[in-house]
């Protein structure tokens, strides 16, 4: 199980789910590189195993600079989290197509630029684990966040193909989905219903809660991305795993 020596990096890790996975994997022995858009952030992330860079998971260059400066002071990546996501709520008859493309460059091809320059790395050293972080979205269908939706279908897509594609090599690749969880981001939705509705908090979130009346920690996620990343897990590639109270079966 212990994948302490290891170098990881997490996307979006400065708050949210992917501040929790990188303090779990720093917690197990892991060197983590955590990257986003704000140094504060980031800097706010305090453990002696995490490293913060900042960069911009859709733009090439700078993922590419991430790499380069990451590895060459840790080593290869032996862990990709592809963590980096944002939504925002419209009715679908109302989007622009800048926030469709927005939307797409960040939850979508931004995962894509975060995973595909460690995969011939890995796949030559016969060994890797990357997680995507999707979502419910993923899975099934919301209203109001079409863009998202679109895009997180469209990861666990990626997911499946890249899966295929090293499924000989010894590297495995699989998503995480969770449901509403405890973050800013659901902070955010929650502001935003009871702005439109005139919903108290409390009846808001009733209507988000999970089968279970409750939301997903940011804790539960990390721990089945460390899962994914042990060897106990090195059977498990191509799936998509759900980690939502029972919201998708």
């Amino acid at each position: 199980m212990s994948i302490a020596g290891n170098h990881a990096l997490v996307t979006g890790g400065g708050s949210g789910i992917g501040r929790a996975i990188a303090l779990a994997l720093a917690e197990a022995g892991v060197a983590v590189t955590i990257c986003g858009r704000r140094r504060e952030a980031l800097e706010a992330v305090r453990h002696p195993r995490i490293h913060s860079i900042v960069a911009d998971v859709t733009d090439p260059a700078s993922i590419a600079a991430l790499y380069d400066e990451a590895q060459a002071a840790r080593g290869a990546f032996d862990i990709v989290v592809a963590n980096a996501g944002a939504a925002a709520s419209a009715p679908a008859a109302t989007v622009s197509l800048d926030a469709w493309q927005a939307s797409l460059a960040v939850n979508l091809t931004g995962a894509f630029l975060t995973v595909q320059p460690a995969l011939a790395a890995m796949v030559k050293a016969g060994r890797g684990r990357i997680v995507f972080i999707a979502s419910t979205a993923g899975l099934r269908g919301y209203a109001y966040v079409a863009p998202y939706v679109a895009a997180k279908h469209g990861v666990i897509g990626l997911m499946r193909a890249l899966a295929i594609e090293t499924a000989a090599s010894g590297v495995t690749i699989n998503a995480v989905c969770p449901g509403f969880a405890e973050t800013e981001m659901l902070a955010r939705s929650l502001d935003a219903i009871t702005a439109k509705t005139g919903r108290s908090e409390a009846e808001a979130r009733a209507a988000l809660a999970n089968p279970q009346g409750r939301f997903v920690t940011p804790e539960e996620v990390a721990a089945a991305v460390l899962w994914l990343a042990s060897d106990a897990a090195r059977s498990v590639t191509g799936q998509a795993i759900s980690v939502s109270g029972g919201e998708t079966w």
